[in-house]
């Protein structure tokens, strides 16, 4: 068995790589931390608390921590139904704590859509031309993972949140096959804030408005964003885990994820 890790690293030193345009939602993409070292803070703490000297520490050290702010849709994370709407198929949204772990341990598919995506928006028959060309069985509870080609690009470069998303009907397309768990390479699940918010305001249709995360009202299903190294996978035969951090009444929570391949 082969362990593959598809979770994005977090590194507080990306908040000077990012773009200065996107800086406003740097908090879905690098984390505040600080860092107590060992012969630092951390020491100065350990000889508050034990009421002695640095030399009376091994090789003048204490312990090494750090205080972290982070938002709960940081990097690789898992959404719950409540970050869609506080209801979900006509019963109150689930929250993260809520879901089981076995929903969160299921098979899993790659569907590769890098030479199928046109433009920002991944539609039906991207996603029919994809489940065609991959061999594997869909099914129930599945995870769908879309490998969009996001993995080219990092956080410094722009084209990085220039990603394709989904709509409310590939969204819906891919709950109707009975996936529960829904993935993307992407910064995020649907198109690009900006071109949804340029779509409502060319049309005024509300419908353009966060399409594909609102679709999860009508289905449940658990979005999970920002995955990596999806190349390392086959396009189908294994497993794969979603272990979000257990944070009580939350929308959503930073997630380890990692691919069991045979």
């Amino acid at each position: 068995m082969k362990l593959c890790d598809l979770t994005r690293t977090l590194d507080s030193n990306d908040m000077e790589r990012l773009p200065e345009r996107v800086r406003q939602s740097a908090s879905v993409i690098v984390p505040e931390v600080e860092y107590e070292a060992p012969d630092g803070a951390g020491a100065d703490i350990m000889c508050q608390i034990f009421a002695c000297e640095k030399h009376h520490l091994p090789n003048g050290e204490g312990w090494g921590a750090e205080r972290l702010r982070i938002n709960s849709h940081i990097g690789t994370h898992v959404d719950a139904p409540l970050h869609y709407g506080s209801t979900c198929e006509g019963k109150p949204s689930r929250t993260i704590e809520q879901i089981g772990l076995d929903e969160l341990y299921c098979d899993g598919m790659v569907l590769d859509l890098r030479d199928l995506v046109d433009g920002s928006a991944i539609t039906v028959p991207m996603l029919e031309k994809a489940l065609a060309a991959n061999d594997g069985e869909v099914t129930p509870g599945c995870a769908l993972l879309m490998r969009t080609g996001q993995e080219r690009y990092s956080v410094a470069e722009q084209e990085w949140y220039e990603y394709p998303g989904m709509t409310r009907e590939s969204t819906l397309y891919l709950a109707s096959l009975g996936a529960k768990v829904l993935g993307t390479d992407a910064l995020g699940w649907d198109r690009p804030f900006h071109v949804m918010r340029r779509a409502f305001r060319d049309t005024g249709d509300t419908s353009e408005i966060w399409d594909g995360h609102f679709a999860g009202r009508d289905k449940e299903v658990f979005i999970i964003q920002q995955l990596d190294n999806l190349a390392s996978l086959p396009q189908h035969g294994f497993k794969v885990g979603f272990f979000p951090i257990k944070l009580a009444h939350c929308s959503a929570a930073p997630a380890r994820v990692v691919a069991f391949v045979p």
